[in-house]
């Protein structure tokens, strides 16, 4: 078992949507270690937030196991040409798709362009998101929950919707949930309570498409390390961030891949409405 890096870690701060050459450490998303075996030959995946952190290493697994992949991120060009070109250099194809999810024309733009580019799309990756931390009701603003809705929730149901015509049987939707959609943290009240909508939106979901053939899941991380804690939460929390779970770490984004290429195989054509939880140890309510 690997040895990952344990808190404390430096104070730092960075601003939204952050970077990943400006964490320390250096988050891990498998760009050394994953080698891949075939599991995901000719498949064709779209993944929103893959520029960095969990999507990146999702990003990683997938091409190494044989699918093309199409990245959606917000504005982090140097972070998503990064991803694309480990991609490439997997042997598979990769098209960027740079643009805002709360944006409901976007999120259908970006399923059309994946089939126009790709020749059709066979696993749908959910991942992106918006958090701030607020430690007081009266601090979050209209906007600022709005806003969250609007990215982690709202724009799953577009991206869903424009993506269901164009995915055959045995086609794959993952959601990216959280540990806060069954212990939420106060901190997080925005973000928690839209985790909680996804877990819900997938489990209904994956009752209406089950006829279809198409499987919807979700996958419920616990602390991961990247991007999203350094530009989301004070550095003083950041420093400590993690340590209050079992393993006394965060999870590195590569640990989590395994349960999106899991979820997304064919060898997985009976699961679906599942939540797999990676939580360093952690259960879930």
């Amino acid at each position: 078992m690997p040895e990952y890096p344990k808190p404390p870690f430096p104070e730092q701060s960075q601003k939204v949507p952050g970077s990943l050459d400006l964490m320390d450490p250096r988050p891990d998303h498998g760009e050394q270690s994953w080698t891949g075996s075939g599991r995901l030959q000719g498949k064709i995946a779209l993944i929103t937030g893959g520029d960095s952190g969990i999507g990146r290493a999702v990003a990683i697994a997938y091409a190494r196991e044989g699918a093309d992949v199409a990245l959606a991120y917000l504005s982090e060009s140097e972070d998503a040409s990064d991803t694309a070109r480990l991609v490439t250099e997997s042997g598979r194809r990769c098209v960027k798709l740079e643009g805002d999810l709360a944006d409901p024309e976007f999120c259908r733009d970006i399923i059309a362009r994946t089939v126009d580019s790709m020749g059709g799309l066979d696993i749908l990756v959910n991942n992106a998101a918006h958090q701030m931390t607020f430690e007081n009701l009266e601090d979050i603003s209209d906007a600022e929950w709005r806003t969250t809705f609007a990215v982690n929730i709202d724009a799953m149901f577009y991206l869903v919707k424009a993506a269901v015509p164009h995915m055959k049987p045995g086609s794959a939707i993952i959601n990216t949930a959280s540990i806060n959609s069954d212990k939420p943290n106060p901190s997080l009240l925005a973000y928690a309570t839209t985790k909680g909508a996804i877990q819900n939106f997938s489990a209904g979901l994956s009752q209406m498409l089950a006829e279809k053939g198409i499987r919807v899941n979700c996958v419920a991380p616990g602390p991961v390390w990247t991007p999203l804690i350094p530009s989301t939460m004070p550095p003083e929390k950041v420093a400590h961030f993690g340590e209050d779970y079992p393993m006394k770490r965060p999870a590195q984004p590569v640990e989590l891949a395994s349960a999106y290429v899991m979820l997304a195989e064919p060898m997985s054509s009976y699961i679906s409405g599942a939540t797999i939880a990676v939580t360093g140890g952690m259960p879930l309510l």
